[in-house]
């Protein structure tokens, strides 16, 4: 390691680019996932480092000095010119980046932290959760879960946060700004023109030129930059007529959390609270259970803010949060109650409050009650979908004791999230994804959690780019009945579910084949792979084919009445959609998952097209697959039949949902 004196030799030393180049040559780059394995072209199985080095390069580059900004003369400015600007980098602005840059936008991603994530990341460790309907989210955000899935069985929080990273940072299109904040916005009339973010750390203030912006921040601080409309807390029931808006005053919010985590010894373990923890008691508990045989993690209603101001006074919430964590922990260690306890001792405690609730920008639909319940079926923009219960939080949170810690409402069926709740009302140009999307806060209560932030993120990305490639606002997308069929089937090639929505694209060659197969199981059939929808509700069998393989492997085989042009094969692999796949670090909840590969995936297989004379050519061999959707890509043939050979799976039994067939 170098140490700080001069250096003792008269050779030149390396320019920064020159110095990334010649360490690239040594060393390949592959972080985490040693094959793509993901929605990102196939056709090169590696990211050079000296790509990497040469984007992250652009963000500092030589020359620049300080002094362009007046008000701050020892920063520097660097221009940079997107297509979409997305602020924010949790799980919507992830997949809502992810997805814009898949397309072919010039994405900018600005995160305010040093790791990517959110609530999902190491330093909230808030597990993310979504439907409860039968079957996960699919698309972006269905990748990552297999990306962690195959490669962190131990649930480590730092190897999902590097995950995440992974994922962000080979997507060639992005560029990715750490530990940096939007704080300005400049604009023409209703139109956002640029964005300015600030890297203390760096010691740089980035100046970013776009076309659309998207706001993933959870707290709307680029639409509040913006001028955009905005509304905070709960509505009284006159509003929207909500039979539950009245569970709390109007005008308060969901309150933030602090989280821990713990871990068993093999001797007593020792715990005393300081002087400022607060005095928890039973009396304090009487509606909050910390049970009595594990306490790996820590508790959601461990959860303050709601009659406060979740953003301004996140400090005196994250002193007094401590206070109640390390009471609690206090009250399970010493009471006396908890005999259990006496070899666990705390692993981890969050600084950062989880937070659940503050500004939602308004769109041409605010999302309502009664739309979660059934009314969402008038809609026909959906792009994604929610089924969280309606879960709301009383505004006093752990202090109010008398209280249960949330109010859950069921309800039948899953809903759409109409594309009217994902931009602004007043500028013109302004996506929203996540948390702070056009919902009533009953609405809210429902579409927060994560994995369904994560797909409202892939749609907003997706529509970010449609707009920026064919010159249109979000609002002249939606009232286009041609633009918005193309949003929800790109959506849906891209491996999103969209409920009543099925595959309709007229690109896609593989709809007019026959389908065969060498054998079927459990009810299902070979045609089922050209249904149209792309996962089944439990115990239904209506839109795969699954087979058993034997020493010879199996197959399934598109056959058409004359040859196709054909130069990308697209195969959605069964991943079990019905089980929980997701970081948490909760005992029960790892049992209840699967690690590594999924037992119905095809894990080798060979994709064989058949020319117009008879003879045969490989398209594709794939060894080790776990992901659900891989796109398979080739010099474009006349072909007459495909045929898919799965030789190996993880279980006895393999499952594809759908193959898809492009001329390019």
């Amino acid at each position: 390691m170098d140490d700080d004196s001069a250096p003792k030799s008269n050779a030149p030393r390396l320019g920064r680019r020159k110095f990334i180049a010649s360490a690239s040559a040594l060393t390949g780059y592959g972080l985490l996932v040693k094959a793509p394995q993901s929605l990102a072209s196939e056709q090169d199985g590696f990211v050079r480092r000296t790509e990497v080095g040469q984007r992250i390069d652009e963000l500092a580059p030589e020359g620049i000095k300080p002094g362009a900004a007046s008000a701050d003369p020892n920063m520097r400015v660097v221009e940079l010119q997107a297509d979409v600007l997305v602020a924010g980098g949790g799980l919507a602005g992830i997949c809502a980046a992810i997805s814009a840059a898949r397309l072919g936008s010039k994405v900018v991603l600005v995160q305010d932290r040093s790791r990517l994530g959110g609530n999902a990341s190491s330093e909230v460790k808030m597990h993310p959760r979504g439907s409860r309907f039968g079957f996960r989210e699919g698309g972006i955000v269905e990748e990552i879960c297999l990306d962690h899935g195959y490669q962190n069985g131990q649930y480590s929080w730092e190897v999902w946060d590097l995950i995440l990273y992974d994922k962000v940072i080979r997507e060639p299109n992005i560029r990715l700004l750490l530990d940096t904040a939007v704080y300005r916005v400049e604009k023409m009339k209703y139109r956002i023109d640029s964005v300015w973010a600030r890297c203390d750390k760096t010691e740089h203030l980035y100046h970013v030129q776009a076309t659309m912006f998207i706001d993933c921040t959870g707290d709307s601080r680029l639409g509040f930059e913006a001028g955009a409309e905005m509304r905070v807390g709960r509505e009284p029931s006159s509003m929207f007529g909500e039979s539950l808006a009245d569970y709390d005053a109007p005008g308060t919010t969901q309150g933030s959390s602090i989280l821990f985590t713990a871990r068993e010894h093999d001797q007593e373990m020792y715990f005393e609270a300081p002087s400022w923890a607060r005095s928890i008691g039973a009396e304090d508990l009487k509606h909050r259970s910390v049970g009595t045989e594990s306490w790996e993690y820590g508790y959601w209603w461990i959860e303050l803010g709601g009659i406060y101001d979740t953003i301004r006074d996140n400090e005196l919430l994250r002193f007094e949060l401590l206070a109640v964590v390390l009471g609690v922990w206090d009250h399970i260690k010493n009471s006396g109650l908890y005999p259990k306890s006496k070899n666990w001792a705390l692993e981890t405690v969050g600084m950062i409050p989880g937070k659940r609730d503050s500004r939602r920008l308004i769109g041409d639909t605010t999302l309502t009650q009664q739309h979660v319940q059934g009314d969402w079926k008038q809609f026909t923009d959906g792009v994604a979908f929610g089924g969280w219960s309606l879960d709301d939080h009383p505004a006093g949170g752990f202090d109010a004791k008398d209280r249960r810690p949330a109010q859950q409402i069921n309800y039948d069926e899953p809903y759409n999230i109409p594309f009217g709740s994902l931009y602004s009302k007043n500028i013109t140009n302004l996506l929203m994804a996540g948390r702070n999307v056009s919902a009533s806060h009953v609405a809210f209560s429902s579409l927060r959690v994560m994995l369904t932030c994560a797909v409202i993120g892939q749609a907003a990305g997706t529509a970010a780019h449609q707009c920026q490639s064919k010159k249109i606002t979000p609002r002249g997308l939606r009232n286009d009945s041609a633009h918005l069929q193309d949003l929800q089937q790109q959506l849906l090639r891209d491996g999103a579910h969209i409920l009543g929505q099925e595959n309709r694209d007229p690109r896609d060659l593989a709809r007019s084949a026959t389908v065969t197969a060498s054998g079927s199981t459990g009810g299902t059939s070979p045609q089922n792979i050209l249904s149209g929808r792309s996962y089944d509700k439990p115990n239904e069998s209506a839109h795969r084919w699954m087979t058993k393989l034997d020493r010879d492997g199996a197959w399934i085989e598109l056959t058409w009445d004359k040859p196709v042009q054909v130069g990308q094969i697209q195969i959605t692999h069964d991943t079990g959609l019905h089980r929980d796949l997701t970081m948490t670090s909760l005992y029960w909840l790892q049992g209840e998952m699967l690690s590594g590969p999924q037992p119905e995936t095809s894990r080798n297989y060979e994709v064989v097209g058949v020319l117009p004379n008879g003879s045969e050519r490989q398209l594709a061999k794939v060894e080790n697959n776990y992901q659900r959707l891989r796109r398979h890509h080739f010099d474009p043939l006349k072909l007459r039949s495909i045929r898919i050979t799965v030789e190996r799976g993880t279980g006895p039994e393999v499952g594809i949902y759908e193959v898809r067939a492009y001329e390019a």
